[in-house]
């Protein structure tokens, strides 16, 4: 336990969260560092454990340039954790516009973040995502209708194919409860404006829904949002084993694309038919297909009336004989 006297119960609370996933741990960690409240308890928890566990530790402040003094405040982030002995680095990456700014944005801070930890030595990348953040996500996956894989939100690891690990030891750990522990270190949070931008749908969530569904529905709903996800992301985890096994056994290369048995597809559930469908689209061309889309396609295989081809982002499927091609537009 980390209550000793003097010693704050939300500094506790960061200190216990981060330490269950550095112990075991032996690789240098990089914390992302933004200047807020989150980000900088994360930090400062980080630097502490890491000390005792005899693990080096940088934090990294990505520098998106989209606002104006964001160059300012990255380096008085940079400066906070440093005079608590922590080292820390700026680094500043350019946004290319593609999937709109948050996105955007996103995409350019995990790609900094990730070149940071590689120069550093780094294995793996601590983000200061909170609870609330969790209990956000769910409720834009569910108005979106994502499916099941958006609603099980943010997983608390992540490992890509190459780079860090990704890591988010706060998922447990309320908003407030950041705020509270970085108050009581001393810092000197940043409000970034973003986060109160209601032309933001988080933004949105974050001021007026999850307030009106306390008020009406009582407490605990962000909890209630926090459990669902990872209900979710462990029958995602049980799905994905069976994708695998059952694509192993169904799904054959073809020329440009991909061939899938219709009667194999057919006796699955329809959970699992339809995961398949979109699980092996992705991995073949990269695209994402709607549940209609993905309907389309299975039923070429359980409602087969003699239709036609049919085009779907980057690639064509169609019915031949007893299978199903899935190949990329314009051949076959």
């Amino acid at each position: 336990m980390d209550r000793r006297p003097g010693l704050s119960p939300a500094v506790a609370e960061v200190r216990r969260a981060v330490r269950a996933v550095l112990e075991g741990r032996t690789g240098a960690v990089v914390v992302a560092l933004s200047g807020g409240a989150d980000s900088l308890a994360l930090a400062a928890a980080t630097g502490f454990e890491a000390e005792r566990l005899g693990i080096r530790v940088e934090a990294v402040v990505i520098d998106h340039g989209l606002q104006e003094g964001s160059d300012a405040v990255a380096r008085r982030a940079a400066e906070a954790v440093r005079g608590r002995g922590i080292d820390a680095r700026v680094v500043a990456v350019d946004v290319v516009a593609n999937d709109g700014p948050e996105a955007d944005a996103r995409a350019a801070r995990y790609a900094g973040l990730a070149r940071a930890a590689t120069e550093i030595g780094a294995d793996a990348v601590l983000l200061g995502h909170t609870l609330d953040d969790q209990a956000e996500t769910v409720l834009l996956g569910l108005a979106r209708g994502s499916g099941a894989t958006s609603l099980a939100g943010m997983a608390p690891e992540r490992r890509d194919a190459t780079g860090p690990v990704w890591l988010r030891p706060l998922l447990g750990v309320h908003r407030r409860t950041t705020a509270a522990a970085c108050a009581a270190e001393g810092f000197d949070a940043w409000s970034d404006p973003h986060n109160a931008d209601p032309s933001y749908a988080r933004v949105r969530v974050r001021e007026r829904v999850l307030p009106v569904l306390e008020t009406e529905l009582g407490p605990g709903v962000a909890e209630a949002l926090a459990r669902t996800a990872e209900q979710l992301r462990e029958d995602a985890a049980a799905f994905q084993d069976m994708i695998d096994e059952t694509i192993e056994d169904i799904v054959e290369h073809a020329e440009a694309g991909i061939s899938i048995s219709v009667a194999a597809l057919a006796a699955n559930p329809a959970a699992l038919r339809n995961r398949v469908i979109r699980y092996v689209v992705e991995s073949e061309f990269g695209v994402s297909l709607t549940r209609a889309q993905t309907l389309e396609v299975a039923r070429l295989a359980v409602d087969w009336r003699g239709q036609g081809a049919i085009d779907l982002p980057s690639c064509t499927a169609r019915r031949v004989a007893a299978r199903i091609e899935i190949v990329a537009r314009g051949r076959g």
